[in-house]
């Protein structure tokens, strides 16, 4: 409902649809909300909460300087994204064939449906030893795990999307006289990766959930291992509430990315429609096409790095610094990973389309 049709009814109407400007006007109000509060419950010279039990703002503020100082803060950064983006691609492709087999295999399905309904309910942190046990204590293992995290939600979703494939499709291409590998190809798979994306966007949380357990197993660094020996065996709360400030922030640049992903791969998801169900036009916004362009503009500067400083990796020109073994570690294959599938998708976007 636009506020312009009942001034502020708006904001007090339950399930109420909110405009894009109104959304963004709400949520820089809750900050503000939430920073008052936090400054009322940890300011004076006794504040109501004290600083062992939550900081004040400006302790959390200067903990960021003494995570880059004392912490190299951005090279366990970075050691932990590569973590969550190893995690993720491991899940994705385990999940993907695995869920459609079963999804689309009634034999399959029923040999392991109620396997895969039941395997949700183990609890992740009491598996750890067992992946250290397969995988040994390093990254290997920690990649490991939190791919089996994110792949045992990600699985029944996979055969949940294949079920709800609407019947006017396949009885469509039936029709045509399409036969099975078409009609997974030209109706199962595009139907459910459109679904699927959102709900890997969603599920972009559950890897950073499990990051500390994951983490702490054999100390290599990672903003995980971070919080822990910082904050629970140093006793630094300031820097544990810095630490989470920086995983929510690349939380939502991730969720970001995906959600241009999204927009650029399934467009049609956006699309806007009238009373009749015509399609007028795409959902859009006035700074839309500023951060598509800025969007846009960045990957090609990050990819232009990115191939600087691999010729670094295999032919050395700074010296013996070779910043992204140092900044990713044995995680390096799922930033190689990410960026050539980058690099393949702008270079396939630069060709020409045949008419």
């Amino acid at each position: 409902m636009a506020a312009s049709k009942g001034g502020l009814k708006w904001l007090f109407t339950l399930r109420g649809e909110l405009t894009k400007n109104q959304g963004i006007i709400l949520t820089i109000f809750g900050l503000v909300v939430i920073l008052l509060v936090w400054l009322l419950l940890t300011s004076g010279a006794s504040p109501i909460l004290p600083k062992s039990a939550l900081p004040h703002p400006m302790l959390v503020l200067g903990a960021f300087g003494d995570l880059y100082r004392d912490n190299e803060i951005v090279m366990n950064l970075c050691k932990s994204i590569g973590l969550n983006m190893g995690g993720y691609i491991k899940a994705i492709l385990w999940s993907i064939p695995v869920g459609f087999a079963i999804g689309l295999v009634p034999l399959l399905r029923g040999m392991f449906q109620k396997v895969i309904d039941s395997i949700r309910f183990i609890p992740l942190t009491a598996v750890t030893m067992l992946f250290i046990i397969w995988y040994g204590i390093y990254v290997d293992a920690k990649i490991n795990f939190l791919a089996f995290g994110i792949f045992i939600y990600l699985l029944p979703v996979i055969i949940q999307r294949i079920d709800e494939v609407d019947d006017v499709y396949l009885k469509t291409v039936h029709t045509l006289g399409a036969n099975y590998w078409q009609t997974i190809r030209t109706v199962y798979f595009p139907a459910v990766m459109s679904k699927l994306s959102d709900d890997i966007r969603i599920l972009t949380a559950i890897s950073w959930t499990y990051i500390i357990v994951a983490e702490t197993n054999a100390d290599q660094g990672g903003i995980g291992s971070l919080i822990f020996r910082t904050g629970q065996r140093m006793g630094r709360v300031d820097k544990t509430f810095a630490c989470l400030i920086l995983i929510i922030i690349v939380g939502i640049f991730q969720d970001r990315i995906f959600g241009y992903i999204d927009r650029t791969f399934f467009p049609h998801k956006y699309q806007l429609k009238n009373t009749d169900g015509k399609v007028v036009g795409i959902e859009s916004s006035l700074l839309r096409p500023v951060f598509d362009f800025a969007f846009q503009i960045l990957t090609w500067v990050f990819l232009g790095i990115y191939l600087v400083l691999l010729i670094n990796e295999i032919s050395p020109f700074l010296g013996q610094i070779k910043p992204l073994s140092y900044l990713f570690g044995d995680a390096l294959w799922s930033i190689h990973t990410i960026f050539a599938l980058i690099l393949f998708f702008r270079i396939r976007s630069l060709i020409p389309k045949g008419k």
